[in-house]
């Protein structure tokens, strides 16, 4: 079996803890799970610094899908901006044409903000048309990994083309698994050739703060849950 490295999707103070406790490879820090996942507090930042954590930050200004506009694209920039003077290690960003190719002037212009910096492409990359052409392009830009289900709408399902990716890449670029991680897939995911990590939430629906006005259903991380995934792999 493979050593691969293991991310936790982090968008609670919570969930930075656990990731503390169980000594994770990494974070990418969020929040607004139930819509995907969006950028997260100063305050979150810090404090996974804080912490500690190998920290990488999700910036995505708003749900829905990858396309953006000149003024969002600026708003990510400013954000990107702000991460590295924090000191985070990582952006993790995704953007695409709206044809679904990858928008290459965009995303060099994004890595130019902050060169040092590790960076991640996100799940808007099984948006895209051809994973191979993708693929080369985020070589070519200088991304360092590229999370995945392998171009499908879960990791289970994925499986073979996320083999297929791992040995494509070659040690060109990161291969990191993630979307419906779970107890029961982990392990088959572990064995994959070369994947180089896995990334998970570990979360549930909880409902907060029943009698309140503003209560809402969130995805929460679950110790539990995660204890059983890390058991499993």
């Amino acid at each position: 079996m493979n050593t691969v490295e293991l991310e936790l999707c982090a968008a609670s103070l919570e969930a930075l803890q656990l990731a503390k406790t169980y000594s994770f490879s990494r974070v990418e820090l969020c929040q607004n799970l139930e819509q995907g996942g969006l950028t997260p507090s100063a305050g979150l930042i810090k404090r996974s610094l804080e912490l500690g954590l190998h920290t990488h930050v999700l910036i995505r200004p708003r749900a829905g899908g990858f396309h953006y506009s000149d003024a969002e694209i600026e708003l990510i920039k400013q954000d990107v901006a702000f991460c590295a003077q924090l000191g985070v290690h990582g952006i993790v960003v995704g953007v695409l044409h709206e044809n679904a190719e990858l928008d290459q002037t965009i995303l060099k212009s994004l890595i130019n903000v902050a060169p040092n910096l590790q960076w991640t492409f996100h799940r808007a990359f099984d948006e895209s048309l051809d994973w191979k052409r993708s693929l080369d392009t985020l070589v070519n830009i200088g991304f360092t990994r590229v999370l995945t289900s392998g171009f499908a709408s879960n990791v289970e399902l994925g499986i073979p083309i996320l083999a297929q990716m791992s040995q494509y890449a070659s040690g060109r670029i990161e291969i990191m698994a993630g979307g419906g991680v779970n107890a029961g897939n982990i392990s088959k995911l572990a064995q994959i050739p070369n994947l180089s990590a896995i990334h998970f939430s570990a979360t549930q629906k909880e409902l907060l703060d029943e009698d309140s006005a503003f209560s809402e259903t969130v995805l929460m991380v679950n110790e539990k849950r995660l204890r059983r995934i890390l058991e499993s792999m």
